[in-house]
């Protein structure tokens, strides 16, 4: 199907030679655009490596690549999606994937007080714990409903999410310092102490 003896050479740079081989040449062939060497040579790496790849399988398996790959394409279109690339790559769709499907935990981070943004000046240090995750599992029959209402327009101006949400169920005892000033402050309900999908 593919004959990977072709090869390219490069145009000839000064015009007295391109003269000579002109007028050294019987056909009146059609000028060809010029390339630069570096991006010819490239051309024909690349040329040989699929020419040579397309050589080891058959005509069958050819045509079953090509139509799987047509299929796929068709069934991108099909599902409401944009024009997608036919080879994603796969490192990226696996870190997608990994980040869709975390599932809701209770996490920390260790912060000053002035970082929580309550407006207190402070550089004591808090173990500040919050909740992040998916809550793809806990998808129930209100979400799938909440969902269908507004693809179809029924609910249009609330502000309504249509799936669980990952969120404290519950929260730490209260956090008590120090500001800059020597005043003592003391904030309930500021670390989470359990997570779960509302």
């Amino acid at each position: 199907m593919f004959n990977g003896s072709r090869k390219y050479s490069p145009l000839p740079s000064s015009p007295s030679s391109s003269r000579a081989s002109s007028s050294s040449s019987s056909s009146s062939l059609p000028a060809a655009p010029r390339r630069s060497p570096r991006a010819l040579q490239r051309h024909s790496s690349l040329l040989s490596q699929y020419s040579s790849l397309l050589e080891s399988y058959t005509e069958g398996e050819i045509r079953q690549l090509i139509s799987a790959l047509v299929e796929r394409y068709s069934q991108a279109m099909n599902s409401g999606g944009h024009e997608l690339p036919l080879f994603p790559r796969a490192g990226s769709r696996r870190k997608r994937a990994r980040a869709r499907h975390k599932p809701c935990a209770l996490k920390e981070l260790e912060v000053s007080v002035s970082e929580l943004g309550l407006g207190y000046e402070s550089d004591e240090t808090v173990l500040f714990r919050y909740c992040s995750g998916t809550c793809e599992a806990a998808v129930r029959s209100y979400d799938l409903s909440l969902k269908s209402m507004r693809s179809r327009r029924r609910i249009k101006k609330e502000k309504v999410r249509a799936r669980p949400c990952c969120r404290p169920l519950a929260y730490d005892d209260d956090v008590s310092f120090l500001d800059a000033y020597n005043r003592y402050y003391t904030v309930n309900e500021l670390s989470a102490k359990e997570c779960g999908c509302v």
